[in-house]
């Protein structure tokens, strides 16, 4: 028979959770098959390769509190709060089934009288609507499928957070595809966290025959794996988050009574190497202390203000107010 362990965890924290996730799968090598139950507070989760500014409008996501965490595997964004169920299954190589993980899933829903279908984009529908989307990891030895499950999520809030400008970015990293999703509950409003959870767990159970204990990850517990703190501070760190961003140009222009300028900025992992600027505006001093105060500056709206602006000072009023055009137009960019 196999070997199976079952894992909850109490924390809600996202980096936490990742860092989790990653522990386990670099600790539990006796187990043919693990299952992880998991939830996070407010966040958006990018894929490894994607690019948060062309994903997400952090600027609402930090005025609303909403984390921003970067996962190991691939795939599109997604916004997680505590109405939706994450789900992770781990397993050696060779015993690696994506297939058989889904069929978990669609048969613990049909304890809830729900029909849930696998969708050829690694998503499970009911009535054509999303409300599962997995992703996955595979190394030499193990590999793991992790997804959600929208039970009673703030739809709402995937507009708020995930809002790309299309025309903004022109960026070599994935983009995610916007999906028509549904809560879970929408088709059976009993259902919920806890019974769900329940629900795969023992459908867990009699796919591989076999029973174990639930182990809860506590933050005592946790708090002694001196690793897993290491990688929560990976994943929580802006490299990771933000760095880690594949190599985009962001083309910001704009006409002033002054003239016409147009910025392109050449980003590679989250820092401005290319600073290239057309304008047809008078004040040459003014192009050269642009290109000057971006070049290798950290791709942060507050990090480009402050530069900006530190150096302006002791500039005469018709710089100043010029400058100050560019700033706040910089700023409509992050909106």
């Amino acid at each position: 028979m196999a070997k199976v362990r079952v894992f909850t965890a109490e924390h809600h924290n996202p980096w936490f959770n990742l860092a989790t996730e990653e522990w386990l799968f670099d600790s539990f090598n006796e187990a043919d098959h693990l299952l992880f139950l998991w939830r996070n507070s407010p966040c958006v989760v990018i894929g490894r390769f994607q690019n948060p500014w062309s994903e997400c409008n952090l600027e609402t996501m930090e005025k609303d509190g909403v984390l921003l965490a970067r996962r190991q595997s691939g795939g599109g964004a997604v916004y997680h709060d505590l109405g939706n169920t994450n789900f992770t299954f781990m397993s050696k190589k060779e015993l690696y089934d994506p297939k058989q993980n889904f069929a978990i899933i669609t048969e613990a829903l049909k304890e809830f009288g729900i029909t849930a279908l696998y969708s050829g984009r690694n998503d499970i529908i009911v009535d054509d609507k999303k409300v599962s989307g997995s992703a996955f990891r595979v190394t030499t030895k193990k590999a793991f499928h992790h997804g959600t499950l929208l039970i009673d999520a703030k739809l709402g809030s995937i507009m708020n957070y995930l809002t790309p400008d299309k025309e903004k970015l022109i960026s070599k990293g994935v983009r995610s595809v916007a999906s028509r999703v549904a809560n879970l509950t929408q088709f059976n409003p009993t259902l919920n966290h806890e019974n769900l959870s329940k629900a795969l767990i023992e459908t867990f159970f009699k796919t591989y025959k076999e029973r174990c204990s639930i182990e809860d990850l506590t933050i005592e517990r946790l708090s002694k794996e001196s690793s897993l703190y290491e990688t929560y501070k990976l994943y929580s760190d802006w490299q990771w988050r933000f760095g880690r961003t594949p190599n985009f140009s962001h083309l910001i222009a704009n006409r002033f009574e002054w003239g016409r300028i147009e910025l392109n900025l050449g980003v590679h992992s989250s820092i401005i190497k290319e600073v290239e600027i057309f304008s047809d505006a008078l004040s040459v001093e003014l192009i050269n202390y642009l290109k000057d105060s971006l070049k290798n500056q950290k791709y942060d709206i507050k990090n480009l203000k402050h530069a900006l602006l530190e150096g302006s000072s002791d500039k005469e009023s018709t710089f100043k107010n010029q400058l100050n055009d560019v700033v706040s137009l910089i700023e409509k960019e992050f909106v």
